[in-house]
């Protein structure tokens, strides 16, 4: 089971560096596009590309801080890790779902079955924190039962 522990925490690292490259790219290409954008006789417009770029690029580094903030995350989890109550680098499977508990990803998929990816801050992640097999517990109205932590 730790091979899937394994391949689960493989695709949210490889999530988070595509989110860092993509955010990486975007910041190269606004701030070549600043230095491309020249003085034209229109000061004004100059002025308006500029700061627009200036924008982006900050909108961007955000997205690349909250990006490293994941991966920093994501390098404290042992995917080796045993344990028999959920925490983070767990996975969690429910009669619901199932779920790795690390960083919000998204749904993964290794072998033909689906995980969600939270985080554990998350409401879902908050509740399966620290529960054993059997629990069961309700969120939105929804019931979940813990058929395994691995």
């Amino acid at each position: 089971m730790s091979d899937l522990k394994k391949e689960l925490y493989n695709q949210c690292l490889s999530y988070v560096q595509m989110r860092m490259d993509a955010a990486q790219q975007a910041i190269n290409d606004a701030q070549k596009a600043s230095t491309d954008d020249t003085k034209s006789s229109a000061g004004d417009k100059y002025e308006t590309g500029r700061e627009m770029a200036q924008q982006e690029t900050d909108r961007n580094m955000m997205q690349l801080n909250e990006a490293n903030k994941l991966k920093v995350a994501l390098n404290k989890i042992s995917p080796d890790a045993v344990t028999d109550k959920a925490e983070t680098g767990s996975v969690v499977l429910t009669g619901s779902g199932n779920f790795y508990i690390a960083v919000s990803a998204g749904v993964l998929t290794v072998n033909n079955e689906q995980f969600f990816a939270i985080s554990p801050a998350s409401p879902i992640g908050l509740k399966l924190l620290g529960q054993k097999k059997g629990v069961e517990f309700k969120l939105n109205d929804k019931i979940y039962h813990i058929k395994q932590v691995i």
